[in-house]
């Protein structure tokens, strides 16, 4: 599996067979540019317009909302129920949470998860190898809870995604650093690149893979 970061919570998967899965693509008001792109499927975890701007994308795609059970050319995608803050929702309303089995590595994308789940839904989840988690609050868990939710789940990968950096326009939200500081004892890897490629075999155990966003022109 292939995963590039265009910002925000916008990644695009793309496994051995070619097939391309975006998640929740934003808005360019959001700071980032992510017209053009092809994809097989986009999920969008809400309908706020950093995460739903589905007009970038171009050819056609399946749009996925809510509790799906699918599969798109053999990638497997489930929607799980959430909220996007710790009242159940009476705030800022539903989130979805992604599953995505691509590539034998089992990929959990957040959205804009604004409570740490339960043991309950944690269970239901079932295991987790690359967990794509927001850290920077206001909106979203924090940093904190960020750790917090990676300790439950205990995925092999934790990517951070939706927080501050120097394209993004969003308001109130933290950078990167606190979250950083929070996961002493794991390996972190800083990668000057926005995408990696994983594989079963190069999982390793409790390790943080830090992407930098795709920039275009």
């Amino acid at each position: 599996m292939n995963i590039k970061w265009y910002g925000h919570s916008c990644f695009l998967l793309t496994s051995d067979r070619g097939i391309k899965i975006l998640t929740d693509p934003c808005d360019p008001k959001v700071g980032y540019n992510i017209s053009g792109i092809e994809a097989d499927a986009v999920t969008v975890s809400h309908t706020h317009f950093d995460h739903c701007f589905t007009d970038a994308l171009r050819g056609k795609y399946i749009r996925l909302e809510g509790c799906v059970d699918t599969d798109v050319g053999g990638v497997k995608i489930k929607g799980f129920p959430s909220f996007h803050d710790e009242f159940e929702g009476e705030k800022r309303g539903q989130n979805t949470l992604f599953l995505i089995e691509i590539d034998g590595i089992r990929v959990l994308h957040c959205g804009d998860l604004g409570h740490v789940l339960s043991e309950e839904a944690a269970a239901e989840l079932g295991g987790i190898d690359v967990l794509l988690v927001p850290v920077g609050g206001y909106y979203t868990i924090d940093h904190a809870q960020a750790r917090q939710l990676a300790n439950l789940l205990k995925p092999s990968v934790v990517i951070p995604m939706h927080y501050k950096t120097a394209d993004c326009t969003v308001d109130n939200i933290e950078g990167l650093s606190p979250f950083i500081s929070s996961v002493i004892g794991c390996k972190i890897h800083k990668l000057n690149q926005s995408e990696a490629t994983l594989t079963r075999e190069s999982l390793g155990d409790d390790r943080v893979l830090v992407l930098d966003y795709e920039k275009q022109a």
